[in-house]
């Protein structure tokens, strides 16, 4: 739910910043803007091509949609807040069809190197296959599993599993239909 909430404020917050970066949005013409993209490398409205300001870019999707989603331990089974996560995802993969992404497993460091490679393959599969139900194509996801190899966090505490357990869309830009 803190996952959700964080999301909603960065996104309040950048329509804001957004909305109060034209001083002469009601055509005064004393500040020299033109709309043009010369001022300083901004361009409408203040946003920054690529930037986390950038609906379009793929530091937007990492900041303000969410690129990963946490499973609890020894599941692959999507939780609420996973498929609203993957819902924003699909959402803006449907509007940014300029990018494919690849959805990576991963495991807590508990268990065997085998079993973790499935587990996080199965946890990267019931990700990219919730994105397809959702209208993604197929053809534009691909996935990989990284077991227990690629950790966040390393410590033999519950906080840092937590964060472990978890699918990660990555995005590459230029590869769309």
């Amino acid at each position: 739910m803190a996952h959700l909430v964080i999301k909603a404020v960065l996104l309040v917050g950048a329509l804001a910043v957004s909305a109060c970066t034209n001083p002469d949005k009601y055509g005064s013409g004393s500040n020299g803007y033109d709309g043009s993209g010369a001022n300083g490398g901004a361009g409408a409205g203040g946003i920054v091509p690529g930037s986390a300001n950038d609906p379009t870019s793929a530091s937007y999707f990492q900041t303000a949609v969410g690129d990963r989603v946490l499973f609890p331990v020894d599941q692959s089974s999507l939780t609420a807040e996973a498929r609203a996560t993957l819902d924003s995802q699909a959402a803006w993969l449907a509007t940014n069809t300029a990018y494919n992404a690849t959805v990576e497993g991963h495991a807590d460091e508990q268990g065997t190197r085998e079993y973790n490679l499935a587990l996080g393959a199965r946890r990267a599969n019931a990700a990219q296959e919730y994105l397809i139900s959702r209208g993604v194509a197929g053809s534009r996801l691909k996935s990989v599993t990284y077991g227990k190899e690629r950790p966040l966090e390393v410590c033999s505490d519950e906080t840092c599993y937590a964060k472990n357990r978890r699918a990660v869309t990555l995005l590459q830009a230029g590869l769309g239909s």
